[in-house]
């Protein structure tokens, strides 16, 4: 087992290194000039030829591109993303809190939609055909398909407004996290939900599930059975749902003023913000890889045969 999460990390480390250069490349291929975006963010008034050149050299924009990529990516390994050009503040001591409060959505989020999917995949694949199977399935289908800011502006008038149970934004209690995690759940589960059902049905039908109801077995223990192997499928997919939901909170929290990565990036983007727009980038393709080689991880560790075969 050890040799395997090895070779998945070393398979990850030069996909890191393209992923950083791409950030970085793509950023300076802007239209608009970083010392420029600078200079007017600071409220200077004329902008010269002069200025342009000082505040290039300033942030060593003046210097080969291959040189300054490196020196962005020796700093990013130290979370060190430099300044915003907006507030002159460094990048992490904005990025760091709304980046854990965005964390602490997708996890609790994560949690429940990995539950129910689990819940719902497991009754609709044991009552599958019947009426329980077929409207879950169509309950799913149309929750699915309601924009998530529609949803969310519903919930706020209807849970908020109308009933005044929850609070309709901020982060101020345990409240708070009802109505957001509501909405990513109900977007998602009936995604994940399915890839359960699929992999249950697709057990079902195996000689093993025969053989031990010929045995005798209880079903109780076959069904856990079909389960820890459905899941083996179903576990890429799911190490995939919080860097999935991680990078698609931006709607959810401009929505419910939710203090985190999506409203800061929609922030910096707005103001052309070029280092926070770099440093979320980066740390949304760094979950990316990181949960997916822990994906793989866990599936190896349920199937010695995957590991035996890399």
């Amino acid at each position: 087992m050890g040799r395997y999460i090895v070779k998945r990390v070393v398979i990850a480390i030069p996909m890191l290194l393209i992923i950083s250069f791409l950030t970085f490349l793509f950023i300076n291929l802007a239209p608009l000039d970083p010392a420029e975006v600078v200079l007017k963010a600071q409220g200077v008034p004329t902008i010269t030829d002069e200025l342009m050149a000082q505040t290039k050299e300033e942030l060593g924009m003046d210097r080969p591109f291959i040189v300054q990529y490196f020196n962005w990516l020796i700093a990013s390994l130290q979370l060190d993303f430099g300044s915003s050009y907006v507030t002159g503040k460094p990048v992490w001591s904005l990025l760091g809190p709304a980046f854990l409060n965005t964390f602490k959505l997708t996890i609790v989020s994560s949690f429940f939609i990995i539950i129910l999917s689990i819940l719902l995949g497991v009754i609709c694949a044991l009552q599958e055909g019947r009426v329980m199977d077929k409207s879950i399935r169509g309950v799913s289908f149309f929750l699915t398909a309601i924009p998530s800011y529609w949803l969310a502006s519903m919930m706020i008038w209807f849970v908020s407004v109308k009933l005044d149970l929850l609070p309709t934004n901020g982060m101020t209690s345990y409240q708070s996290y009802i109505l957001p995690v509501t909405v990513i759940v109900i977007s998602y589960a009936g995604i994940y939900f399915r890839n359960v059902r699929t992999s249950m049905i697709s057990n079902l039908n195996e000689d093993y599930v025969l053989y031990g109801r010929a045995c005798g077995l209880p079903e109780k223990t076959i069904t856990m059975h079909i389960l820890r192997n459905s899941l083996q499928v179903a576990m890429s997919i799911f190490g995939m749902a919080v860097p999935i939901i991680l990078g698609s909170t931006v709607v959810i929290e401009n929505v419910f003023a939710w203090p985190g990565l999506g409203s800061l990036t929609v922030r910096a983007i707005l103001s052309r913000d070029f280092p926070i727009i770099q440093a979320y980038v980066l740390i949304l393709a760094v979950a990316f890889i990181a949960f997916n080689t822990l994906s793989d991880i866990i599936t190896a560790a349920m199937n010695p045969k995957i590991r035996n075969d890399l």
